[in-house]
């Protein structure tokens, strides 16, 4: 099986979708592949995050009230219409009640499914807890030479990360290592502020005009991303939000 075929049946055989011998072929593969294990693995934990009650909403009070108010007074014109004869008024008040009813879900829904960016963000902090909770999953290459790091990830990516030190400032290069995020595979690079791990995913941009930092938290983790010189950069971190805009323009600068 291949990786690409592989990672299309994931979503299915965390679903419990396959059948038992497909489910077999994902299981093997994964066990030979550590790519398609971390998608895997990231898939689960992305699923288990979108459980959190904080991306559930709640229909507003009102809506109940005003969907029965909107029946009763279809009901009672259709009870007056009647008086006509026309036997085709029930039907077409049947028909307004599921277009109303249509539009009042349509209306409410949008704004309350999550959007891409608030999926990315939750799928970096299930990622980034993960690797606190896994010390051996933290870095796959350990050194704060980026000379080492750097080359570390050529041949298991289709980009080169760029990969810098910064322990004179403060934040020292713990390592590397590969993750699968945002359907793709990325460079996640560690670094450490005091006790303070800090996770900086990279892979390339969609396009290649720079943007500015946007600066977001979830449950309790603090997030930067930004793009700069054709790349995608996330930090995540449970270090306060100033020393974490610190870390982010050293990185900007680096560049």
């Amino acid at each position: 099986m291949s990786c690409q075929t592989a990672q299309e049946l994931i979503h299915a055989y965390v679903d419990g979708e396959l059948d038992l011998a497909r489910s077999l072929e994902v299981e093997q593969h994964m066990e030979q592949c550590e790519v398609c294990a971390i998608a895997y693995r990231n898939q689960t934990a992305l699923r288990s995050a979108l459980k959190d009650s904080s991306l559930y909403h709640s229909a507003p009070a009102g809506l109940e009230k005003r969907i029965r108010s909107s029946l009763r007074r279809e009901a009672k014109s259709e009870v007056g219409r009647r008086s006509f004869g026309w036997s085709w008024l029930p039907v077409g008040v049947a028909l307004a009640c599921v277009l109303l009813m249509a539009l009042v879900i349509w209306q409410a829904v949008p704004g309350l499914r999550p959007s891409r960016d608030e999926l990315l963000a939750q799928e970096m902090v299930s990622n980034h807890v993960r690797s606190l909770q896994l010390e051996s999953h933290r870095t796959d290459v350990i050194s704060s030479d980026q000379h080492t790091v750097k080359p570390w990830f050529d041949g298991k990516l289709d980009f080169a990360p760029p990969v810098k030190d910064f322990s004179g400032q403060g934040f020292p290069l713990l390592g590397g290592r590969l993750e699968y995020l945002n359907n793709r595979a990325v460079a996640a690079l560690i670094y450490q502020r005091q006790k303070h791990f800090i996770n900086l995913y990279i892979w390339p941009a969609e396009q290649s005009n720079a943007t500015s930092e946007v600066a977001t938290k979830r449950q309790g983790y603090n997030l930067l991303h930004w793009t700069n010189s054709g790349m995608n950069y996330w930090a995540v971190s449970d270090l306060n939000g100033v020393e974490l805009h610190e870390f982010s323009r050293l990185v900007q600068e680096a560049q």
